[in-house]
């Protein structure tokens, strides 16, 4: 039986380029097929608000090699790529091991220090997984969908730039609706609780609970913070503004939204597998990556 791997490149960025020579080469030296693929694929991108909208569901970002049977996926780029590669692969149930190539590395699991380390417990199977809850995103029209993608990360809905504050109302599952009026709201997964949902207030979340965030942005009233609640409630957005919004999803989709649009947000079905080469210790990651929790050095005074 012939054993499959996925490359996922960055081929925007030199250095993934470069790296996935190697990394392919290595592979096929230990028996592999190797399907690569670009990251752009997962890229949805933005609608442009002239053409007709994309009302492809979520699971066309799938690349049509990787519906044969793949144990897995290595994914190089930064925290972009992945988020990207997330689409590509999430549907297809691919486990991806991501090996940063960008800056921050966040969401990476190797490094190219260690790369030929993590390549080969790879190879021999000496890993796990963890999973991430992902969101489904869709832009509806009466019954009708316009636009959809996956999510996992947040999905913002804001304002466009030189108009007025906005207003929004808010279901979530069964509960009583809520009216926010803000610059935008946030819908966070825990994984998107250290992007975009933390700049703007919210609240950081270990991965492992089961939970969705709201966070508005720039809100008008003191009394409208950042809520946490059951990821299996859904969520549907009215925006109750006569200007047509911006939505954003893991900054690289989205598309217009129109006063008569609403956008529903939904769990997955399919999460994100993360390939762990060893224990993944997540306050570890925030101290290393945002500082959280190191202590204060008081500055000696300068002479």
């Amino acid at each position: 039986m012939v054993r499959r791997a996925g490359l996922i490149v960055n081929d925007a960025k030199e250095l993934a380029v470069k790296t996935a020579v190697s990394v392919q080469q290595k592979l096929e030296n230990s028996g592999y097929e190797v399907l690569r693929v670009s990251s752009s694929g997962g890229m949805v991108g933005f609608a442009n608000p002239d053409q007709h909208m994309r009302p492809l569901g979520y699971s066309t970002c799938v690349p049509e090699v990787f519906n044969s049977p793949i144990e897995f996926a290595i994914v190089l780029g930064g925290d972009g790529t992945v988020l990207s590669a997330a689409r590509q692969t999430a549907p297809a149930n691919i486990p991806i091991l991501t090996i940063n190539t960008g800056h921050l590395g966040f969401l990476a699991e190797a490094y190219l220090s260690n790369l030929e380390d993590a390549i080969d417990k790879l190879i021999k199977g000496d890993w796990e997984i963890e999973e991430r809850k992902s969101l489904i995103v869709s832009v509806m029209r009466n019954d009708q969908r316009r636009w959809e993608s996956l999510c996992l990360n947040e999905m913002a809905l804001h304002r466009e730039p030189l108009t007025s504050m906005c207003h929004f109302e808010i279901s979530i599952g069964r509960h009583a609706p809520v009216d926010i009026s803000a610059d935008g709201v946030i819908l966070s997964t825990p994984t998107g609780s250290t992007a975009y949902s933390l700049s703007a207030g919210g609240p950081v979340i270990t991965p492992d609970c089961p939970v969705v965030q709201l966070t508005p942005i720039a809100p008008h009233s003191l009394a409208s913070r950042a809520l946490v609640f059951n990821d299996s409630e859904p969520v549907t957005v009215f925006p109750a503004t006569p200007e047509r919004l911006i939505m954003v999803v893991d900054g690289n989709a989205g598309c217009y939204v129109w006063p008569e649009d609403r956008v529903l947000i939904r769990k997955s079905s399919h999460p994100v597998k993360f390939i762990r080469l060893e224990e993944h210790e997540f306050f570890q990651v925030l101290r290393n990556k945002l500082g959280w929790g190191l202590p204060h050095v008081a500055k000696p005074d300068k002479e």
